[in-house]
């Protein structure tokens, strides 16, 4: 069998919220994540340090993390880790940092390079897909991605689902999914599942929650729940009633 041929792929993700009055507790998930307000300052605890004051901040996959803005609204940004705007996104952080903290508005609009000193949601999504990377990826991985992005619903989804999928063994192809994307395979599916419960959640507000969790591949709402609390800090619920969807690219 001859090797997969490396492989570009036009993949842009940003899944843009705006949440009210928001106060998670501690979690960290599978994305690159811009937590920004434009009116009062808010108090977030990153990977054990406490900022108190601050109008934002930037953070890469996995970093434990929470919020209080007891006043004034929040824009909460997810990119795909493995996205373009990762990648990019990923080329931003100094050496041996694993999250930005922003001041002031201006402060994110000269990083982000908006070209505006006030913050404008819109104008920072232009400029994050302004100018992006070019980004190979193995013909295997993308066959995994778009098979997750297509049957994220099902319960029966295993290792060995994905392996036969590309031929490799569950252990090789873990190995290679994590090298290329910065996730597991576990991680991803299970981000794809809570990114579909947050899309629907805030699109069909009149939807159960429930009818949501069987729809995304839970085996019910406790299971989302849980998830959901160790994602975003927050149940399924609080987001509903505490946040507008912005757009999704």
């Amino acid at each position: 069998m001859t090797m997969a041929m490396s492989k570009q792929v036009n993949n842009p993700f940003i899944l843009a919220l705006k949440a009210y009055n928001l106060t998670v507790e501690i979690h960290h998930h599978s994305a690159y994540q811009i937590v920004l307000s434009n009116d009062a300052p808010f108090t977030s605890t990153i990977d054990g340090q406490l900022y108190e004051h601050i109008h934002g901040f930037l953070i890469k996959p996995h970093v434990r993390h929470y919020c209080v803005a007891e006043k004034g609204s929040l824009n909460v940004l997810n990119i795909e880790p493995y996205s373009h705007i990762g990648l990019k996104l990923s080329g931003m952080f100094p050496e041996n940092k694993d999250h930005i903290v922003f001041n002031s508005s201006p402060d994110a609009g000269n990083f982000f390079q908006t070209g505006n000193d006030t913050f404008d949601v819109y104008m920072l999504i232009k400029s994050l897909l302004a100018n992006l990377p070019t980004a190979h990826y193995d013909e295997r991985v993308i066959k995994i991605v778009e098979y997750i992005n297509t049957n994220y619903y099902k319960q029966d989804i295993t290792p060995q689902t994905f392996a036969n999928i590309v031929f490799l063994s569950p252990s090789r192809l873990a190995a290679l999914f994590k090298a290329q994307t910065g996730s597991s395979l576990s991680k991803y599916l299970l981000w794809t599942r809570l990114r579909q419960v947050t899309y629907l959640t805030l699109t069909e507000k009149e939807r159960s929650l429930t009818d949501i969790a069987y729809d995304t591949g839970f085996y019910d709402l406790p299971q989302l729940n849980k998830y959901m609390y160790e994602m975003f800090g927050m149940p399924p619920k609080a987001l509903k009633h505490n946040s507008d969807l912005i757009q999704v690219y």
